[in-house]
């Protein structure tokens, strides 16, 4: 994971050599620096979701899939960047089999309070 306090590059590569772990686990996390918890995430189809405590920024590095959230369908794509407030039911459907993303959970519990 290396040393919060440095800036550095995380790189794909080596973080998706860790992926699966040991006992099988789909995601790695590379960076933990106060309420920031980031991680690459590899799931297997279907990926299932729960609600975090934490807001959720999913940054998707490949593949493609669908956001189930607040009673939308949103498809996305390599590329895309997707957001789940803090609480919120949400699901990713029908994504590739080469899907990719690094996920990041930040803020405080129960989510940012909007300015």
């Amino acid at each position: 994971m290396g040393n919060p306090d440095r800036s550095r590059v995380i790189r794909l590569a080596e973080a998706q050599a860790d992926i699966p772990g040991p006992a099988g686990e789909r995601a790695v996390t590379v960076l933990q620096r106060g309420p920031l918890d980031v991680a690459l995430s590899v799931p297997l189809r279907p990926s299932q979701q729960t609600p975090h405590a934490l807001d959720e920024i999913y940054f998707i590095i490949r593949g493609r899939g669908v956001f189930i959230h607040d009673s939308k369908r949103d498809p996305f794509e390599s590329g895309d960047l997707l957001f789940a407030v803090a609480g919120t039911e949400h699901q990713l459907e029908d994504i590739s089999e080469d899907f990719a993303l690094w996920r990041a959970f930040y803020g405080p519990h129960g989510g940012e309070v909007p300015a």
